[in-house]
């Protein structure tokens, strides 16, 4: 079975203090050709994600999948729960949590620093989960991702 419980960056702490939870791997059955980091969307974990994605007729895809930190979320009155990022509300006018979504960000770019250079890598997610995946991919395609990631 390819599933790896495998902790890569359990109760890691980012640049920004955020403890992101546990990571799950599911290594490709077949050779590796790409990796995709798959993020969760609010309240869900890593966990959930690679049980789903282990079943993918995608034998040659290596898949990352970490837990969001716990936090407050203002949307739901301070509940604390898995996200990526705090929201406040939804609307055109709604405050972003920039410390937030950077911090995700730059956990995503740590998860992929240490891939191999000749197979392709891409970030995906479900939800907020997707939020966060635009988010770190526009920050990368247009370089402004802080120079001080951590490499964990």
């Amino acid at each position: 079975m390819s599933y790896s419980n495998q902790s890569m960056g359990s109760g890691s702490r980012s640049a920004r203090g955020y403890e992101f939870g546990r990571t799950y791997v599911v290594r490709p059955k077949g050779k590796h050709q790409a990796t995709i980091v798959w993020l969760h969307g609010l309240g869900d974990n890593g966990s959930s994600s690679s049980q789903l994605l282990e079943s993918m007729p995608l034998p040659n895809v290596k898949w990352i999948c970490p837990t969001a930190p716990s936090r407050p979320v203002s949307l739901l009155g301070g509940f604390p729960c898995t996200a990526w990022f705090d929201v406040g509300e939804i609307s055109e006018d709604l405050h972003d949590d920039i410390e937030g979504l950077d911090a995700s960000a730059s956990h995503i770019a740590n998860l992929l620093s240490s891939e191999p250079t000749d197979i392709k890598v891409g970030v995906g997610g479900f939800s907020m989960g997707a939020a966060i995946a635009l988010y770190s991919t526009t920050c990368y395609a247009l370089d402004v991702m802080e120079q001080d990631i951590l490499i964990l």
